[in-house]
């Protein structure tokens, strides 16, 4: 059998693994507290730039949806859930805290998952490095990307 080129990037998107940031507790607020990374008119992160976007063969009424998200120290990532499962690997890591709690490291390397419907997120970038995530997720078509928790 012939060796895939890219195998290895999807494999490392297909580890099951649980984001450090997910086990962290949540941050209230709505989404005029916390513009640079999301925009309330879009439901979108405009730190996150689509690579692309696919429906999903044999599975009607879903899609894919690749992309490549930037968070620089200061920018937050409101709690959010998505309709579908979001997956990802961590390009470049850094520093994030959930307001009340002790910062975290997000390494590099470090494999993403989020559940459909499960809130996650709610942290400020703080240090001197911009995180770099790649992100994949299968959701169910025509709904947003991101629906905003506001606590």
């Amino acid at each position: 059998m012939k060796p895939r080129k890219h195998a290895w990037s999807w494999a490392a998107l297909a580890l099951v693994a649980t984001a450090a940031c997910s086990q962290h507790p949540r941050s209230g607020g709505t989404m005029e507290e916390r513009p640079p990374f999301a925009s309330a008119a879009t439901q979108d992160a405009s730190a996150r730039k689509e690579l692309r976007r696919a429906d999903l063969s044999g599975a009607p009424g879903m899609e894919v949806v690749l992309s490549i998200s930037e968070l620089k120290p200061g920018d937050e990532l409101p709690t959010h859930f998505h309709h579908g499962v979001e997956t990802g690997y961590v390009l470049e890591g850094g520093r994030a805290e959930v307001p009340g709690s002790p910062a975290f490291e997000l390494p590099t390397g470090a494999p993403l998952m989020n559940l459909r419907d499960v809130p996650h997120a709610g942290f400020r970038i703080i240090g001197d490095r911009t995180i770099k995530l790649l992100t994949v997720h299968v959701v169910d078509k025509g709904k947003p990307l991101y629906d905003w928790v506001t606590e």
